[in-house]
């Protein structure tokens, strides 16, 4: 019984450090959307990641992979 209670504790301690981290997340998100910038260099990056997948995905549609 002592085990599923070590089990117990540790998935309580794992959703204890995820909730902390989506909250640091969501606290940089919020830093910058008011950071007009650094928001418009993230957007292009992401931007330019989304040609590139596209092009992985159109390698990968006609067997060029």
């Amino acid at each position: 019984m002592a085990k599923a209670s070590s089990i117990r504790s540790s998935k309580d301690q794992e959703l204890e450090w995820r909730t902390e981290s989506d909250m640091r997340t969501l606290m940089e998100a919020e830093e910058i959307k008011r950071d007009p910038e650094r928001l418009k260099r993230a957007a292009a990056l992401a931007k330019e990641k989304v040609v590139e997948l596209a092009s992985v995905a159109g390698k990968a549609d006609s067997g060029k992979a």
